[in-house]
C-alpha cells in the first residue's frame, strides 16, 4: 500500500493539482498507517464471522462510505481512488462508475491469484462499492428545491430570510382558471429547512402551493463552488 500509493499520488499531482492532491496525500498514507498499526495490532489471516459474504459486505460498505466523505471535498484516499478521480475529472463518469473501472485490473489479478470463487467475490464487491459511493454522494450533497405558489408571498420571505438565513428567486404569475395574481417563489434548503418550510406553510398559508424536488448538484453561493 505504501509503495502504490507513492506512485499514484505522484500520478495524482500531474493530472488533479496540488489544491486535490494536499488532502489526498493526508488521507492515503493516513489508511496506509492505520491499516499497518490495524495489522500489527490485530492480525488477520482467516474470515472474521466464517461467513465470505458477511465480511464482503461490511468490507465494502465501510470504507466506500468513507471514500464517499472524502470523495465529497474532492479529495480521495488514494490507491486506485486517485485514478478514479482523474478519470471522473476528464470524462463524464460519476465518481463510482470510475472506482469500478480504476480497479477492474485488480479484480482480474485476484481471480488469477486466489482462483475464481474469489474473483466473483471481488466482482460484486466492486459494484456494491461503485453504488454504495454514488449513493452516498448524492446523499451527502441532496438539497430540497422548493418552489411555492402563493398570494401573499412576504410572510413567507421573512421566514425564508431571516429565520433560514436563505433566500429566494420572486416570479408573478396568474392562476390559470383563477386568473387572480400569484407569486412564485424558488428556493434551496436542506432537508431540514425543508420541513420547517412545509410546517410554517401548514400553520401560516394553507392555500399555498408547493414542490419539492430533490436536487444533489446545487452550485452558487451559499452551496458548492463552481470550482
Amino acid at each position: 500500500m505504501w509503495i502504490i500509493n507513492l506512485i499514484l499520488v505522484v500520478l495524482g499531482f500531474v493530472f488533479l493539482g496540488i489544491k486535490t492532491m494536499g488532502w489526498t496525500i493526508y488521507s492515503s498514507f493516513a489508511l496506509s498507517f492505520f491499516v499497518s498499526v490495524c495489522e500489527w495490532l490485530y492480525p488477520v489471516n482467516v474470515s472474521m464471522s466464517g461467513d465470505a459474504m458477511l465480511d464482503l459486505v461490511f468490507a465494502v460498505f465501510l470504507p466506500a462510505l468513507g471514500a464517499a466523505i472524502v470523495f465529497d471535498i474532492g479529495a480521495s484516499t488514494g490507491g486506485t481512488d486517485i485514478v478514479a478521480l482523474i478519470l471522473a475529472k476528464y470524462t463524464s463518469m460519476e465518481i463510482g462508475k470510475a472506482l469500478m473501472v480504476s480497479d477492474i485490473l485488480i479484480v482480474l489479478a485476484a481471480a488469477w491469484r486466489f482462483g475464481m470463487g474469489t474473483g466473483l467475490y471481488c466482482i460484486l464487491g466492486l459494484i456494491g462499492k461503485s453504488f454504495v459511493v454514488d449513493g452516498a454522494i448524492e446523499n451527502i450533497r441532496l438539497r430540497k428545491v422548493c418552489t411555492i405558489v402563493t398570494s401573499n408571498p412576504q410572510p413567507i420571505l421573512d421566514f425564508i430570510i431571516k429565520e433560514m438565513n436563505r433566500s429566494a428567486t420572486v416570479e408573478k404569475a396568474y392562476g390559470a382558471y383563477t386568473h387572480h395574481e400569484l407569486s412564485v417563489l424558488v428556493t434551496v434548503l436542506t432537508r431540514r429547512q425543508a420541513l420547517q418550510l412545509r410546517n410554517f406553510l401548514r400553520e401560516n398559508d394553507p392555500r399555498s402551493f408547493i414542490t419539492i424536488v430533490n436536487s444533489s448538484e446545487i452550485i452558487g453561493k451559499g452551496f458548492r463552488s463552481f470550482n
